[in-house]
């Protein structure tokens, strides 16, 4: 009896139940969310930016600039002072102009220039800064390139309607116009003639460049010609007491070429140079103790030279114009004399009393004593 009740109730059990349940099955089969796994998207290539970022904080904010008050921190807007720079500023052949100041800079610091540390790297020459305390000394050093076959152009300062501007230095394939200071190392005031690339490698000339031939074996001898006659420390171009120099037509096209910025280390050089109260012209006298660094940003070096001589600073910064001396005729007794119109007598005039200082007592002769001539 119980074996054919239970053989009824699978048999009812397994009709429309299972089918049922089959059904249930599949309706949440299609509600289960099935995760297929992370896949990584195919990369997408972004162009890099083509405007130069500096470090964070390199110069400080534009109302504490290195430079003194001006809008632009020390190299100025990247983006229109290393790329093209087209003729916006035809007076100024497409040079940035970043410091405008009303006194002269001092005068070149005499130095000798360091060793050179090691293959590869370039030398950038010293020269005056501006800030708000004044004018202080950049120190040259060797600083290594920012990239292969690229030549600095120092900065300098330019005289221009009443002012001082200061055209900011670069880097680029070819050395272009830098006012024609002779800043030394290979500077003579229009070129370079320190060095030169050969492929990847930087040769040295060693008849003005300061290199230990042992270490450094990339060099070559070739006498350097100055062709400026007049030997100075000028600092600046134009203005009264200046370098009178123009750029030739080969280093205006330079100044429109692409320039690559100066790299953070030589950003931080010129900083610390600032903030060193002992680069001040006030307070050196146009003499730095530090007048040129065997790296960048390196001050405590062991070959670190100072300046072994300069120009007298206060007549190169401030020269005095000349003044007009009249020298009134002092009349003396006895030595001019009228001369009346003719037919008149002369008139004579009285006799002039020197006066005498009531605190002084007048000299008085002692009497002479008369002796007695006695006969013989």
């Amino acid at each position: 009896m119980f074996h054919d009740f239970d053989t009824k109730f699978r048999t009812v059990a397994s009709g429309p139940t299972i089918a049922a349940a089959l059904v249930a099955a599949g309706l949440l089969a299609g509600c289960i969310i099935q995760d297929p796994g992370y896949r990584e998207p195919p990369p997408v290539y972004r162009e890099p930016p083509h405007e130069y970022v500096p470090p964070p904080d390199a110069y400080g904010s534009a109302s504490q600039n290195t430079y003194g008050s001006v809008s632009q921190n020390t190299y100025g807007s990247v983006s229109e002072n290393y790329g093209s720079s087209g003729e916006s500023e035809p007076a100024a052949a497409g040079f940035d102009v970043n410091v405008r100041v009303t006194e002269a800079p001092p005068p070149l610091p005499i130095y000798d220039q360091p060793p050179c540390p090691e293959p590869g790297y370039l030398w950038t020459p010293g020269y005056w800064g501006y800030s708000g305390e004044g004018y202080f000394w950049v120190p040259g050093t060797w600083l290594y390139p920012p990239q292969v076959g690229v030549l600095w152009t120092p900065g300098y300062w330019g005289w221009n309607e009443g002012v001082f501007l200061f055209h900011v230095g670069y880097w680029g394939e070819h050395v272009g116009f830098y006012g024609g200071v002779n800043y030394g190392g290979g500077y003579i005031g229009h070129g370079y003639e320190g060095g030169r690339w050969e492929n990847d490698r930087f040769a040295y000339n060693t008849a003005v460049n300061n290199v230990n031939t042992t270490i450094i074996h990339n060099t070559y001898n070739q006498t350097v010609i100055n062709n400026n006659v007049t030997v100075n420390n000028v600092s600046y171009n134009g203005g009264r007491g200046g370098l009178n120099a123009a750029p030739s037509r080969q280093e205006v096209m330079v100044a429109r070429e692409g320039h690559v910025p100066p790299p953070a280390l030589q950003l931080r050089h010129v900083t610390e140079a600032a903030q060193n109260p002992a680069m001040l012209a006030r307070y050196n006298n146009g003499r730095p103790s530090i007048a040129a660094t065997p790296r960048a940003a390196v001050f405590d070096a062991p070959n670190v030279v100072g300046a072994r001589g300069a120009v007298p600073f206060q007549r190169a910064i401030q020269p005095q114009k000349p003044q007009l001396q009249v020298q009134q005729p002092q009349q003396q007794p006895g030595l001019l004399r009228q001369v009346p119109p003719q037919g008149q007598p002369l008139r004579q005039q009285p006799p002039v009393q020197q006066r005498q200082n009531p605190q002084e007592p007048r000299f008085q002769p002692p009497p002479v004593q008369q002796r007695p001539i006695q006969p013989q």
